[in-house]
């Protein structure tokens, strides 16, 4: 496919977002990349990692509130769909995804931030805080995969086609299969398709942290989950945030799967993550109180 299609339909959910934003490029030995910016300039700074399959303009239905008091970053990553563009050396390991996220905190100015991320983001995002936790002043991880359990083999035996092969259709029919038939946004999908077929999007695999390692971060986490989700069980994954990461809160939000979380319970999902990122009593993991909330 040529990135016409793919540009229009980035576009269009771009457009949706309710707020006025800044764009920047920033240059790295890794190539060039798109951050999206909204919100107060002076205000307590957020960067936000989206899905695999999915860009920065995902936030469509979290951008309002999460850019009230929050200066809001959201990432286009290098070698996947999204406006980021591959330099010579574009990153090929995990070591080196964490280091080009790095280099974009370094462009954006930032010597420390709240970090959010999705899914596959949200493994990012926690990789990040074990390797530079003064570089994160809080972590909020959303239905995050390969962090505290693995994939369901179902999941994984239903995505094989669509990692194959990947082609929009497949694409559209696997989300719809992990909805469970909810209604599924149409901008949305469209760039969820779309996205499947872009040329060389290569995410990069990396494994799941050691328990020692997640034992040790002192870094104050919230973890949200989507009790429909097909990518894992939501309770088991919460029962292992809690023992990996005792001082971690927990929320599960009911009548959502893991791609629809973002939108589909967009209110719950950003008056938890506020309500974490602004409690100025929050003075460290283990004095963090558990919260759960079960469907």
């Amino acid at each position: 496919m040529t990135r016409t299609p793919f540009l229009a339909s980035y576009d269009a959910l771009l457009a949706r977002w309710p707020v006025p934003v800044d764009t920047a490029d920033l240059a790295s030995r890794y190539g060039t990349t798109r951050v999206i910016s909204c919100g107060p300039a002076d205000a307590p700074p957020l960067v936000m990692l989206h899905g695999g399959g999915t860009t920065a303009a995902v936030w469509f239905a979290n951008i309002a509130e999460l850019g009230r008091a929050h200066r809001v970053h959201a990432v286009d990553r290098i070698g996947e769909p999204g406006l980021s563009l591959r330099g010579e050396h574009p990153p090929r390991t995990s070591a080196e995804l964490l280091d080009w996220l790095d280099t974009v905190l370094d462009g954006l100015g930032l010597a420390r931030c709240a970090l959010l991320g999705h899914s596959y983001g949200a493994w990012i995002a926690l990789s990040h805080a074990l390797r530079c936790p003064e570089r994160v002043e809080r972590l909020v991880l959303i239905d995050p995969t390969q962090c505290f359990a693995g994939y369901r083999p179902g999941y994984l035996l239903r995505a094989l086609p669509l990692l194959l092969r990947p082609t929009a259709a497949r694409a559209r029919a696997f989300l719809g299969w992990e909805s469970a038939g909810a209604v599924v946004d149409p901008d949305f999908l469209e760039l969820y398709g779309l996205a499947a077929e872009f040329p060389d999007a290569k995410p990069i695999v990396g494994r799941r942290p050691r328990a020692a390692r997640l034992r040790g971060l002192t870094v104050p986490t919230l973890v949200l989950l989507a009790a429909e989700s097909r990518v894992h069980d939501a309770r088991r994954v919460e029962a292992a945030a809690h023992r990996l990461l005792p001082g971690a809160r927990t929320a599960i939000l009911p009548g959502v799967s893991h791609h629809g979380l973002p939108f589909r319970r967009a209110g719950e999902l950003d008056a938890a993550v506020l309500s974490f990122l602004d409690d100025e009593d929050l003075s460290g993991r283990l004095s963090a109180p558990r919260r759960t909330v079960r469907p």
